[in-house]
């Protein structure tokens, strides 16, 4: 049986009275989707990695209240990849279809960042911080879905030069670029715990931005013979380095 999984923040766990708060979101979906009753069993994970059985108390409508059964372990494994991922802004549902896909594949974190040949450019701060909320959810969902205890981080926005300047603890730095660049085959022979894969917009990079990053440690990967739309690069990419380095064998 497929496990009713919701998620509650460690902050939402009250251990003196054993019971974890559901927020409103959840709350509803408990009972208003899935009609869960009283004494039904259903499963919490705190995004931190923890996971735990849990048995409905009562749902209301701003809020749900369960008591705590027992630890479990999370339904899937993390991989054991630290991978952060860089990704230009992009339009429509495009970047939606990147937060989703990368969270099933087990990233870590995900930035959006600001290019000089970004799909789309920002308002202002109140236009950033919507979309990071639904780059958020949008990630909350993936990881129920997907059965990961760990919730990936969506960062706000960044810019180029100071997502670049900002990777010197990583392992690995990879620029992928239709581009000025060698095949994934050149870096094999190493394997990280923590990398950094850089994926551009439509638009492609500027020569100053893939100068940029090599002046960073970047290794820029082309990615075959063939253009790849912005979204299906940052998939592939994804896909590949958890192949390589992570659990995707």
């Amino acid at each position: 049986m497929t496990r009713r999984r919701f998620y509650a923040p460690p902050s939402a766990f009250d251990w003196e009275t054993q019971i974890v708060t559901l927020d409103a979101d959840e709350a509803r979906h408990l009972r208003d989707v899935l009609r869960l009753k009283p004494r039904d069993a259903v499963y919490v994970f705190d995004g931190a990695g923890l996971e735990y059985r849990c048995i409905v108390k009562d749902a209301r409508r701003d809020s749900a209240e369960l008591w705590i059964d027992t630890q479990h372990h999370p339904a899937k494994p993390e991989s054991q990849l630290q991978l952060k991922l860089g990704v230009a802004l992009l339009k429509g549902e495009k970047f939606d279809l990147v937060v989703q896909k990368a969270t099933e594949l087990g990233v870590q974190q995900i930035v959006p960042v600001i290019t000089r040949h970004a799909d789309i450019h920002l308002r202002d701060e109140s236009d950033a911080a919507k979309r990071v909320t639904r780059w958020q959810r949008i990630a909350l969902e993936a990881a129920k879905q997907s059965g990961r205890a760990v919730l990936p981080e969506v960062s706000a926005p960044e810019k180029f030069e100071s997502f670049v300047a900002g990777t010197k603890d990583a392992e690995l730095c990879l620029m992928f670029s239709e581009r000025s660049g060698g095949g994934l085959w050149l870096i094999t022979g190493r394997a990280p715990r923590s990398v950094v894969a850089l994926v551009g917009s439509e638009g492609g990079w500027s020569d100053e931005e893939i100068e940029r990053a090599r002046e960073h440690e970047f290794h820029v990967i082309t990615l075959g013979g063939r253009i790849l739309r912005a979204e299906t690069a940052a998939i592939t990419a994804t896909a590949l380095l958890q192949h390589l380095f992570g659990d995707l064998k």
